[in-house]
């Protein structure tokens, strides 16, 4: 991103070091032998990935400075799961998994949580985890709507970060016969003419496809509430959403990739932000 600003750089030996905390994305659990993405050219290990979510937390558990706080980036069980009717039974096998971690895991909800589970379903399951959320005294603007799922917290004094619901405008999840299901559904087709709404070929947007998302205006407002504040108290910011995006808000100073599967934890020094 070409704020004006330098970029951070990497971590220097004169570094402080504040803290640490873990990123997993895309571990896609299924009870199925290996398969392939949706174009056909990534093996996926189905049944593999508990191998090396399991290896993550041992990891985190292990470490001789544990991470604060572990955030799974969405796509916890595969889609494959809905078609033969086993999405709680892997879910729960996942989320057992997790339980196992020491430190607090913060859930984001990406399509693959929603090819297998509705919205309400979600909302009210293991995948929530907004009780974790900080709550502001005297800033109930920074508190989100209930009609998204995003919160913000801090795991360490002056960093906070906020979890953002990337699937807030989608046709996935949703009531096909809801007003916001038509509402993104016109706004889908109005950029992708494509009869195969997954498939990007020809278009000059490629991320209006149908396995994306996008953010509500009332989300965003939100968010701005949230910056606003942290701007206001001199707070480094880490955003945390499922999906990738062109560049960060202009309030982070620098973007990076989460990795798929697994990651050592991302050391925080001082005058760095991050989006996840």
């Amino acid at each position: 991103m070409d704020d004006g600003k330098p970029s951070p750089g990497p971590l220097s030996e004169t570094s402080e070091f504040l803290f640490s905390f873990g990123v997993i994305a895309d571990i896609q659990y299924a009870d199925l032998e290996d398969g392939y993405n949706f174009q056909g050219n990534r093996r996926r290990y189905y049944r593999h990935s508990l191998v090396h979510l399991q290896g993550a937390i041992e990891h985190w558990n292990t470490a001789g400075s544990p991470p604060r706080c572990v955030l799974q980036l969405g796509d916890v069980i595969d889609g494959y799961n809905a078609q033969y009717k086993t999405s709680e039974k892997s879910l729960e096998l996942v989320m057992s998994t997790f339980q196992t971690l020491k430190a607090p895991v913060h859930h984001t909800w990406g399509n693959h949580e929603f090819y297998n589970f509705s919205r309400h379903y979600l909302t009210n399951s293991k995948l929530n985890t907004k009780f974790l959320e900080d709550q502001i005294v005297r800033h109930p603007e920074t508190v989100p709507s209930e009609s998204y799922y995003a919160y913000h917290f801090v795991p360490f004094p002056q960093f906070r970060f906020i979890l953002l619901d990337a699937y807030d405008l989608s046709v996935l999840g949703v009531d096909q016969s809801s007003a916001k299901y038509q509402q993104c559904l016109k706004i889908l087709r109005g950029h992708n003419p494509n009869s195969e709404l997954n498939s990007p070929q020809g278009l000059s947007e490629p991320q209006f496809v149908q396995f994306n998302g996008g953010f509500s205006q009332e989300q965003l407002n939100w968010l701005n509430e949230v910056l606003t504040f942290s701007d206001t108290n001199q707070e480094k910011v880490v955003i945390v959403r499922p999906l990738s995006t062109v560049s960060c808000n202009a309030r982070v100073r620098s973007s990076v990739q989460a990795p798929h599967q697994t990651s050592a934890s991302r050391h925080c020094g001082p005058d760095r932000g991050v989006c996840c």
